[in-house]
């Protein structure tokens, strides 16, 4: 199956942070994502999940994924917090940001449906396994 995605992911730089710990934190979810800056931002874009659904995998948190994505028609979107991106951790921001603030990311989904897109990156479980 083909799969056409646009993944937009920004975060803010605090002026306490490092722009550097802030890329790694987005690159670390996001590995071949392209980086640029704008004003007191980080704005990364890939067409991509593959990592991200790995990590979900890993953290075996896919019911929690599932729960924390806002979905639309056009696709869905999440937060994460941006201090246990930086340590290779998917932690979704419900609620509180966190001290550092989150990484807001948006996915947008053009082939095939939204639907069948998530899960293709977070499958459905019973019992904690996918299915």
């Amino acid at each position: 199956m083909i799969f056409a995605v646009d993944v937009r992911a920004e975060t803010p730089v605090n002026e306490t942070e490092l722009p550097d710990r802030v890329e790694r934190a987005v690159r670390t979810i996001f590995p071949d994502a392209d980086i640029t800056w704008e004003t007191g931002r980080l704005v990364a874009e890939t067409h991509d999940l593959a990592h991200f659904s790995e990590l979900l995998h890993e953290q075996e948190i896919l019911d929690t994924a599932r729960n924390a994505f806002e979905v639309d028609e056009e696709g869905f979107s999440f937060r994460l917090k941006k201090a246990a991106a930086f340590e290779g951790v998917v932690n979704f921001a419900v609620g509180s940001p966190g001290e550092l603030g989150v990484i807001d990311v948006r996915v947008d989904v053009r082939e095939p449906s939204v639907e069948q897109y998530i899960d293709h990156v977070i499958p459905s479980t019973e019992d904690g396994e996918p299915v």
